[in-house]
């Protein structure tokens, strides 16, 4: 891959949002280019397009575009996403040639809206002992990475927030929808809460709901 000012720039980038988080992008297509390079990135994370390689880019063809009727991705996070449509060249050696464009004309964004995590926390005493048992389930409606969530121990009442009490991670990463926990043995005396890790961040991606 090798950057070129020799092609015409792209124009009228816009994107679509389905309700199940389908993203449709459409464009203008420069007279005499038949492929185009598009690079989806996290509006935070955008790499600079001569610090782009291949691996970061999806070549996409006149041809599909037709067929499809635009370029459709499934967006799996929440938050800001932009996307840049490079016009491509292909020599008959396969060496592909890309317009290093200047404005904007090829750059669109979209704003997610946040995702919902449903959870619920049911206790179940013992008859003889001092413990009890906690079931924690789960439903979310897009994947979380097993840092987003935590779980908080406390003893003698419910913890308020993550620092109220002995904090734990989730095991692994969380798939869309319903998942239900192996039991945990906890202190008769003692609470547990859910929250997210970093509020900071993840709760500008997700809403955290008690069932």
């Amino acid at each position: 891959m090798e950057w070129t000012n020799e092609l015409n720039p792209i124009n009228g980038v816009k994107c679509k949002l389905e309700d199940d988080g389908l993203c449709v992008l459409t464009w203008n297509w420069p007279v005499g280019v038949q492929y185009v390079y598009i690079y989806g990135f996290d509006l935070e994370s955008e790499i600079a397009p001569e610090q782009l390689s291949e691996s970061d880019l999806k070549l996409f063809t006149r041809e599909e575009y037709k067929a499809k009727s635009g370029y459709s991705t499934r967006l799996e996070r929440t938050g800001g996403y932009g996307f840049r449509i490079f016009p491509c060249l292909k020599s008959a050696g396969n060496q592909i040639s890309v317009l290093l464009q200047q404005d904007d004309g090829n750059f669109v964004k979209i704003n997610t809206k946040k995702a919902r995590i449903h959870y619920s926390i049911k206790y179940k005493k013992h008859w003889f002992g001092g413990k009890k048992s906690v079931i924690i389930k789960i439903r979310s409606e897009v994947y979380i990475p097993n840092q987003t969530l935590c779980y908080v121990k406390k003893e003698g009442a419910r913890p308020l927030n993550r620092e109220d009490g002995l904090l734990y991670r989730f095991p692994r990463d969380i798939q869309s929808g319903a998942h239900t926990y192996p039991k945990i043995e906890i202190h008769k005396s003692d609470s547990i809460g859910i929250f997210l890790t970093d509020t900071s961040v993840s709760g500008k991606l997700y809403d955290l709901i008690p069932e």
